[in-house]
């Protein structure tokens, strides 16, 4: 080779370069790079995109300074930043390398960023996980969680400890392969899907907004904390994020502040090749600041002017662009997607040790470190005891206020609560249970302190307003009126980042039925993370009409029943909404989805709270001795059509029972004693009908028993019309019933 070459290098090319083994020095020219091994000088002439990736691809650098000065007054060394820094870089590359799966890249990457924040700037106590004021952190790109195991380790939380990182993604570990909250204390949000957690971020960033506009006082600033969060190339390509992002700038979320590693690395490679948005321009046009740190791989005081920064602006969330190297140190590996989602592999791990200078064994925390991190247990505690000081002032002053924000926190529900929902008699007018739900949810509102939401742009059709509160907005964040805009699957994950705020927040929210296809995972999480979120479902059959098979759900219903921890609820008439408002509220540890009717219907005889709580009960029967003839099952819209058809076949002499499966799940969870006094198995004569699919109803017909409902797409026309197209008649009933 000549003693000097040129040549064009694309972003992989150069990532293959500055990976071997030699030296890396910058010409005068911007995009150019030298590069020197055996004694032979190789110059690059790099494309635009590469040539900024010059600065944050380089090898190691050590931080100028001798001693930096820190946001918290806490000067350190430059040796033990560097070795702080490389111990949260090893905790991960370690555990990921023990498990032989996880992703080490982002947390190589993000290591800087993890430990100004954690060290620097947040609040928490982490002896007291749940502490209310704290700052709430999460982590968007989920699947880089052993940045924060580390970080909780480090900061002294019972929740991790050095058995857990050894157990890292192991069965029935506090260390699972993406952050659950219902598995370690210290998670906020259980994120997975990427999106979820800067939608969720929102969720909590607006609990906080509104809680402090309703419970502050001129004199008491009793609730004050950031919501941060660190989404990256993936999550800003989900659709999630945007639609949850444009609500937050909207909103003006001034305690939000999300981090976007910017290491353009993706599991199919460069972002190049996908995503080329300008997405800081993005989330100023959605009305959010943002900042731009260049070099978050050794650039600690540019990241701490950043926070800083964004932590100074009060009227709007802040983005702060972080670019930095994934599986930074990494000599082979760094800046690749090789790094992204695999162990670096023992010879890798040594090159890596060998790069940046770490001669430790695995999992280990030098004594400097230890000490540095040790201080947030008692910060921690004197953090809190400061605000509880702070609150018992507040009491004094405002005892009222105190006593209900007292309830949100700890989640105690006022007593007698349930006696605000209404009652209704068979006298009481037809009404569509959509309409039935506006009325409980407004008498609950009365008092239930911690009800808020909203409907993504469907309130005047599914009747969610809270007639006595005006919207929350960025002038009026005290309100309690969630106006989410076309937005379901945003809406969604807002919703549960409300939820885990505080456990007496009860967020609801609104769309029509079918449209939970625009949010199942937003569903999804709120049931796998144990959030008390109620999704209040209207237009939840072809009892709709003539809007027609786009909009008449079909296979929905049976779908989420199949989901794990969630309550499929699907009211009758006004006491069965009541009752299943009831259980939504009381089920604090699982979200409910309502399925209500747009169509009018009666209110039926013999329903009630009580037999909601049970799922499944009998509203009419002529038989003796749990021995009925027949037994008709009906759930919603379709209850009356099988009380009717029981009324005629007792006319005949037929011994008939009716029973109300208003919630499978429910049902499921009572003795095998109360469930044989509702469903007798002796009776294998049973017909059950649903405007919606069969599949999953023999499980309480039987193999003898006849299932009516609806097993292809509906139909635009009259909702009477329909019903009687597709068979969802008494007249069917009854002769499905002479057919047994």
């Amino acid at each position: 080779m000549a003693a000097s070459s040129f040549l064009t290098a694309s972003h992989a090319q150069l990532a293959r370069a500055i990976s071997g083994r030699g030296t890396v020095a910058a010409p005068s020219q911007p995009d150019r790079l030298a590069l020197s091994s055996g004694g032979h000088r190789l110059i690059l002439r790099l494309n635009p995109k590469a040539a900024e990736l010059k600065q944050r691809s380089r090898r190691f650098v050590k931080i100028r300074s001798a001693v930096i000065d820190t946001a918290d007054g806490k000067p350190v060394t430059e040796e033990l930043m560097e070795r702080s820094v490389n111990t949260i870089r090893f905790l991960a590359v370690d555990a990921v390398e023990k498990a032989n799966s996880g992703h080490p890249g982002l947390p190589m990457g993000c290591a800087p960023l993890g430990h100004i924040l954690f060290d620097e700037f947040m609040r928490f106590n982490p002896k007291n996980p749940y502490w209310f004021n704290r700052d709430r952190f999460l982590l968007s790109a989920g699947h880089g969680c052993m940045l924060h195991y580390a970080l909780l380790y480090l900061t002294g939380y019972d929740s991790v400890k050095d058995e857990d990182l050894k157990a890292f993604r192991q069965w029935q570990s506090k260390t699972p392969g993406h952050p659950e909250s219902f598995e370690t204390p210290g998670i906020e949000v259980t994120t997975g899907p990427l999106g979820q957690g800067i939608a969720n971020a929102v969720g909590l960033a607006l609990a906080e907004k509104h809680l402090a506009a309703r419970f502050n006082k001129p004199d008491a600033e009793i609730i004050d904390h950031y919501t941060y969060v660190i989404l990256g190339d993936g999550c800003q390509m989900e659709g999630v994020s945007n639609e949850a992002c444009s609500l937050a700038g909207h909103w003006g979320l001034g305690k939000l502040i999300a981090f976007y590693d910017d290491n353009r690395i993706t599991i199919d490679g460069d972002t190049e090749i996908t995503f080329t948005e300008d997405v800081n321009a993005r989330f100023e046009a959605l009305g959010w600041h943002t900042i731009w740190v260049k070099n978050g791989n050794t650039g600690y005081n540019e990241i701490r002017a950043a926070i800083k920064e964004a932590k100074a602006v009060k009227d709007k969330p802040s983005l702060i662009k972080v670019t930095t190297t994934i599986g930074y140190g990494s000599p082979n590996k760094a800046n690749s997607y090789s790094a992204h989602g695999s162990a670096l592999g023992s010879e890798e791990v040594d090159a890596t040790r060998k790069n940046l200078g770490w001669p430790y064994d695995p999992f280990h925390v030098p004594e400097d470190v230890k000490s540095h991190w040790s201080r947030h247990i008692s910060n921690g505690a004197a953090h809190e005891s400061e605000w509880n000081a702070k609150f018992a002032e507040y009491e004094k002053k405002h005892k009222e206020d105190a006593t209900i924000l007292k309830d949100i926190i700890s989640g105690d529900l006022p007593a007698e609560w349930e006696k605000a929902l209404p009652v209704y008699t068979p006298e009481s007018p037809a009404d569509a249970t959509r309409n039935l739900s506006q009325q409980c949810l407004n008498a609950l509102a009365k008092v239930l302190p911690g009800l808020i939401g909203g409907s993504a742009d469907l309130a005047s059709s599914n009747m969610t307003l809270l007639k006595m509160y005006s919207n929350f907005q960025n002038s009026t964040p005290q309100e309690k009126n969630i106006r989410f805009g076309v937005r379901e699957h945003g809406m969604g994950a807002i919703c549960n980042g409300i939820a885990h705020h505080s456990p007496g927040l009860i967020p609801y929210c609104a769309t029509f039925f079918v449209f939970t296809d625009y949010m199942r995972a937003s569903i999804r999480l709120a049931a796998l993370s144990q959030a008390r979120v109620i999704f209040v479902m209207t237009h939840d059959s072809i009892g709709l009409g003539e809007d027609g098979p786009t909009h008449q759900p079909i296979e929905h219903l049976m779908s989420f029943r199949m989901m794990p921890n969630i309550l499929i609820l699907r009211p009758a008439d006004g006491n069965e909404t009541a009752g299943a408002y009831k259980v939504a509220v009381l089920s604090q540890k699982r979200p409910s989805i309502l399925a209500l009717s747009r169509q009018k219907l009666p209110q039926l005889s013999g329903t009630s709270f009580e037999g909601v709580e049970k799922g499944g009960y009998i509203i009419s029967d002529n038989s003796s001795d749990n021995k009925p003839d027949l037994i008709l099952i009906g759930s919603g819209s379709e209850l009356e059509i099988a009380a009717k058809a029981g009324e005629e076949l007792r006319k005949d002499g037929k011994r008939v029972r009716v029973v109300s499966l208003v919630s499978w799940e429910l049902f499921e969870e009572q003795s095998d004693d109360y469930k044989e006094s509702v469903l007798p198995k002796a009776v294998s004569a049973r017909i059950s009908i649903e405007a919606g699919s069969t599949f999953g109803w023999e499980k309480y017909i039987g193999s003898k028993g006849k299932a009516i409902g609806i097993d292809r797409f509906g139909a635009s026309a009259p909702a009477g019309k329909i019903y009687k197209e597709f068979g969802l008649t008494a007249e069917n009933v009854i002769a499905a019933a002479k057919s047994l």
